[in-house]
Protein backbone atom coordinates (compact mmCIF):
# COMPACT_ATOMS: atom_id res chain seq x y z
CA UNK A 1 0.00 0.00 0.00
CA UNK A 2 1.10 3.32 -0.63
CA UNK A 3 0.76 6.59 1.13
CA UNK A 4 0.26 9.55 -0.55
CA UNK A 5 0.56 13.07 1.39
CA UNK A 6 -0.10 16.86 0.57
CA UNK A 7 2.67 18.95 0.34
CA UNK A 8 2.21 21.42 -2.12
CA UNK A 9 0.75 24.54 -0.30
CA UNK A 10 1.83 27.61 0.24
CA UNK A 11 1.30 27.41 4.39
CA UNK A 12 0.73 31.05 4.47
CA UNK A 13 -0.13 31.21 8.19
CA UNK A 14 2.99 30.38 8.96
CA UNK A 15 4.77 32.23 6.39
CA UNK A 16 7.15 33.86 9.07
CA UNK A 17 9.17 30.38 8.20
CA UNK A 18 6.80 29.07 5.21
CA UNK A 19 8.18 31.71 2.49
CA UNK A 20 11.80 29.97 2.69
CA UNK A 21 10.43 26.24 2.36
CA UNK A 22 7.16 24.46 1.97
CA UNK A 23 5.78 24.43 5.55
CA UNK A 24 5.97 19.97 5.26
CA UNK A 25 10.18 21.17 5.35
CA UNK A 26 9.77 22.88 8.42
CA UNK A 27 11.23 20.96 10.83
CA UNK A 28 10.59 19.50 14.40
CA UNK A 29 14.07 18.29 15.87
CA UNK A 30 16.56 18.46 13.10
CA UNK A 31 13.67 16.41 10.91
CA UNK A 32 11.26 18.40 8.53
CA UNK A 33 7.84 17.38 10.06
CA UNK A 34 7.46 15.49 6.65
CA UNK A 35 10.07 12.78 7.54
CA UNK A 36 7.97 12.87 11.01
CA UNK A 37 4.75 11.62 8.86
CA UNK A 38 6.55 9.56 6.64
CA UNK A 39 8.46 7.92 10.03
CA UNK A 40 4.56 7.22 11.30
CA UNK A 41 3.56 5.41 8.39
CA UNK A 42 7.08 2.99 7.87
CA UNK A 43 6.03 1.91 11.56
CA UNK A 44 3.15 0.46 10.66
CA UNK A 45 4.95 -1.07 7.21
CA UNK A 46 3.95 1.55 4.90
CA UNK A 47 7.04 2.17 3.15
CA UNK A 48 6.25 3.54 -0.83
CA UNK A 49 5.43 7.18 -0.51
CA UNK A 50 3.99 9.61 -3.19
CA UNK A 51 4.66 13.41 -1.63
CA UNK A 52 2.10 15.53 -3.87
CA UNK A 53 4.25 18.83 -4.34
CA UNK A 54 3.89 22.25 -5.44
CA UNK A 55 4.97 25.24 -3.85
CA UNK A 56 9.09 25.72 -3.54
CA UNK A 57 8.93 21.79 -4.48
CA UNK A 58 12.96 21.95 -5.47
CA UNK A 59 13.46 22.36 -1.64
CA UNK A 60 11.95 18.74 -0.99
CA UNK A 61 13.34 17.12 -4.19
CA UNK A 62 17.07 18.95 -3.08
CA UNK A 63 16.53 17.17 0.63
CA UNK A 64 16.01 13.71 -0.23
CA UNK A 65 18.38 13.60 -3.08
CA UNK A 66 20.81 14.47 -0.59
CA UNK A 67 19.41 12.11 2.45
CA UNK A 68 22.75 10.31 2.99
CA UNK A 69 24.27 13.66 3.05
CA UNK A 70 21.58 14.82 6.07
CA UNK A 71 22.14 11.82 7.95
CA UNK A 72 25.51 10.73 7.74
CA UNK A 73 28.94 11.51 8.97
CA UNK A 74 31.06 11.74 5.47
CA UNK A 75 34.31 12.10 4.18
CA UNK A 76 35.25 13.88 1.36
CA UNK A 77 38.03 12.65 -0.56
CA UNK A 78 39.29 14.99 -3.06
CA UNK A 79 42.43 13.42 -4.18
CA UNK A 80 40.61 10.23 -4.99
CA UNK A 81 37.29 12.46 -5.83
CA UNK A 82 35.57 10.15 -3.40
CA UNK A 83 32.71 10.99 -1.13
CA UNK A 84 32.73 8.18 1.58
CA UNK A 85 29.37 8.05 3.90
CA UNK A 86 30.36 6.39 7.40
CA UNK A 87 27.25 5.02 9.86
CA UNK A 88 25.32 5.10 6.44
CA UNK A 89 21.35 6.41 7.72
CA UNK A 90 19.04 4.56 5.28
CA UNK A 91 14.97 4.17 5.37
CA UNK A 92 13.55 1.46 3.59
CA UNK A 93 11.66 3.90 1.23
CA UNK A 94 10.56 4.63 -2.32
CA UNK A 95 9.69 7.96 -2.37
CA UNK A 96 7.73 9.70 -5.68
CA UNK A 97 7.41 13.35 -5.66
CA UNK A 98 5.15 14.40 -7.99
CA UNK A 99 4.88 18.04 -9.49
CA UNK A 100 0.96 18.95 -9.06
CA UNK A 101 1.44 22.55 -9.96
CA UNK A 102 1.85 25.74 -8.25
CA UNK A 103 -1.74 26.57 -7.35
CA UNK A 104 -3.59 23.57 -7.51
CA UNK A 105 -6.02 22.60 -5.16
CA UNK A 106 -6.29 19.62 -2.44
CA UNK A 107 -8.50 17.28 -5.07
CA UNK A 108 -6.46 18.39 -7.99
CA UNK A 109 -3.22 17.11 -6.54
CA UNK A 110 -4.83 13.97 -5.41
CA UNK A 111 -5.96 13.54 -9.19
CA UNK A 112 -2.91 14.53 -10.55
CA UNK A 113 -0.98 11.36 -8.98
CA UNK A 114 -3.48 8.67 -10.13
CA UNK A 115 -0.97 7.31 -12.51
CA UNK A 116 1.20 6.29 -9.47
CA UNK A 117 -1.44 4.95 -7.29
CA UNK A 118 -3.43 2.78 -10.14
CA UNK A 119 -5.93 0.54 -8.97
CA UNK A 120 -4.86 -0.06 -5.75
CA UNK A 121 -6.16 1.41 -2.14
CA UNK A 122 -3.86 3.88 -0.76
CA UNK A 123 -3.71 6.16 2.39
CA UNK A 124 -3.63 9.84 2.17
CA UNK A 125 -3.03 12.70 4.67
CA UNK A 126 -1.75 16.55 5.13
CA UNK A 127 2.34 17.11 5.02
CA UNK A 128 1.61 19.36 8.43
CA UNK A 129 -0.25 17.40 11.09
CA UNK A 130 1.21 14.32 13.00
CA UNK A 131 -0.72 11.73 15.67
CA UNK A 132 -0.26 8.83 17.84
CA UNK A 133 -3.33 7.87 15.19
CA UNK A 134 -2.87 3.50 15.07
CA UNK A 135 -2.43 3.68 11.41
CA UNK A 136 -2.77 -0.07 10.98
CA UNK A 137 -5.99 -0.08 12.67
CA UNK A 138 -7.55 2.53 10.35
CA UNK A 139 -6.79 0.54 7.78
CA UNK A 140 -8.23 -2.86 9.31
CA UNK A 141 -11.46 -0.37 10.01
CA UNK A 142 -11.20 0.83 6.84
CA UNK A 143 -11.06 -2.63 4.88
CA UNK A 144 -13.59 -4.45 7.11
CA UNK A 145 -16.20 -1.30 6.69
CA UNK A 146 -15.70 -1.65 2.58
CA UNK A 147 -16.25 1.64 2.04
CA UNK A 148 -14.76 4.62 -1.14
CA UNK A 149 -12.96 6.33 1.78
CA UNK A 150 -11.93 6.77 5.59
CA UNK A 151 -11.04 9.59 7.06
CA UNK A 152 -9.53 9.60 10.99
CA UNK A 153 -11.93 11.88 12.73
CA UNK A 154 -10.31 14.01 15.65
CA UNK A 155 -11.68 16.60 18.11
CA UNK A 156 -8.81 19.24 17.94
CA UNK A 157 -7.18 20.72 20.89
CA UNK A 158 -9.46 24.24 22.20
CA UNK A 159 -7.72 27.20 21.76
CA UNK A 160 -9.51 29.33 23.75
CA UNK A 161 -10.98 29.90 27.12
CA UNK A 162 -14.55 29.18 27.30
CA UNK A 163 -16.92 31.78 28.83
CA UNK A 164 -20.24 29.84 30.84
CA UNK A 165 -22.89 32.72 31.35
CA UNK A 166 -26.12 33.52 33.38
CA UNK A 167 -28.04 36.13 31.65
CA UNK A 168 -25.26 38.78 30.87
CA UNK A 169 -23.62 38.01 34.02
CA UNK A 170 -19.97 35.51 33.52
CA UNK A 171 -21.06 32.42 35.75
CA UNK A 172 -17.48 31.37 35.02
CA UNK A 173 -14.23 30.54 32.91
CA UNK A 174 -12.45 27.52 32.14
CA UNK A 175 -9.53 26.41 30.32
CA UNK A 176 -11.62 25.11 26.72
CA UNK A 177 -11.08 21.35 26.44
CA UNK A 178 -11.62 18.91 23.15
CA UNK A 179 -15.10 18.22 24.69
CA UNK A 180 -15.97 21.81 23.64
CA UNK A 181 -14.95 20.76 20.03
CA UNK A 182 -17.08 18.78 17.64
CA UNK A 183 -15.38 15.79 15.12
CA UNK A 184 -13.34 17.10 12.64
CA UNK A 185 -11.17 15.80 9.78
CA UNK A 186 -7.89 14.98 10.28
CA UNK A 187 -6.66 13.00 8.02
CA UNK A 188 -5.00 9.58 7.61
CA UNK A 189 -7.21 8.69 5.53
CA UNK A 190 -7.86 5.06 3.26
CA UNK A 191 -8.78 5.43 0.00
CA UNK A 192 -10.17 3.14 -2.88
CA UNK A 193 -9.14 3.86 -6.25
CA UNK A 194 -12.94 4.78 -6.88
CA UNK A 195 -12.05 7.81 -5.47
CA UNK A 196 -10.97 9.76 -8.44
CA UNK A 197 -14.21 9.61 -9.88
CA UNK A 198 -15.48 11.89 -7.45
CA UNK A 199 -12.64 14.43 -8.57
CA UNK A 200 -14.83 16.19 -11.34
CA UNK A 201 -13.19 19.85 -11.99
CA UNK A 202 -9.44 18.95 -12.16
CA UNK A 203 -7.30 21.00 -10.57
CA UNK A 204 -9.61 23.66 -8.64
CA UNK A 205 -10.89 20.64 -6.68
CA UNK A 206 -11.20 21.03 -3.09
CA UNK A 207 -11.06 17.64 -1.60
CA UNK A 208 -12.97 18.24 1.43
CA UNK A 209 -15.78 20.15 -0.10
CA UNK A 210 -18.02 18.54 -3.21
CA UNK A 211 -15.95 15.04 -3.38
CA UNK A 212 -16.13 14.38 0.33
CA UNK A 213 -19.95 15.47 0.65
CA UNK A 214 -20.86 13.72 -2.28
CA UNK A 215 -18.83 10.20 -1.02
CA UNK A 216 -20.96 11.02 2.33
CA UNK A 217 -24.06 11.50 0.07
CA UNK A 218 -23.76 8.32 -1.57
CA UNK A 219 -22.85 6.28 1.67
CA UNK A 220 -19.09 5.86 1.30
CA UNK A 221 -17.76 7.69 3.76
CA UNK A 222 -16.64 6.44 7.05
CA UNK A 223 -14.91 7.82 10.16
CA UNK A 224 -12.24 6.34 12.53
CA UNK A 225 -12.31 8.24 15.66
CA UNK A 226 -9.28 8.58 17.07
CA UNK A 227 -9.46 9.73 21.09
CA UNK A 228 -5.90 10.01 21.13
CA UNK A 229 -3.17 12.51 20.13
CA UNK A 230 -3.47 14.76 17.11
CA UNK A 231 -1.85 18.13 16.28
CA UNK A 232 -1.57 20.26 13.11
CA UNK A 233 1.38 22.62 12.75
CA UNK A 234 -0.71 25.28 11.32
CA UNK A 235 0.95 28.42 12.88
CA UNK A 236 4.42 29.34 14.32
CA UNK A 237 2.96 28.64 17.99
CA UNK A 238 1.89 25.27 16.55
CA UNK A 239 5.56 24.77 15.63
CA UNK A 240 7.03 25.82 18.59
CA UNK A 241 4.90 23.60 20.82
CA UNK A 242 5.63 20.59 18.84
CA UNK A 243 9.42 21.75 18.92
CA UNK A 244 8.90 21.41 22.93
CA UNK A 245 7.63 18.25 22.83
CA UNK A 246 10.21 16.84 20.51
CA UNK A 247 13.29 18.49 22.97
CA UNK A 248 11.26 17.31 25.88
CA UNK A 249 10.95 14.00 25.05
CA UNK A 250 7.56 14.12 25.42
CA UNK A 251 6.18 13.46 21.34
CA UNK A 252 3.25 11.31 21.66
CA UNK A 253 3.51 11.07 17.59
CA UNK A 254 6.87 9.24 17.98
CA UNK A 255 5.62 5.59 17.87
CA UNK A 256 8.77 4.54 16.13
Amino acid sequence: MKAVILAGGFGTRISEESHLKPKPMLEIGDKPILWHIMKMYSKCGINDFIICAGYKQHVIKEWFSNYTLHNSDITFDFKNRATIAHSNTSEPWTVTIADTGLNTMTGGRIKRIQKYVGDESFCLTYGDGVSDVPIDKVIQFHNEQKKIATLTAIRPEGRFGTLDFNGEDVRSFREKSVEDTGWVNGGFMVLESAVFDYIKQGDDTVFEQDPIRELASDGQLNAYKHYGFWYCMDTLRDKEKLQKMWIDGNAPWKTW
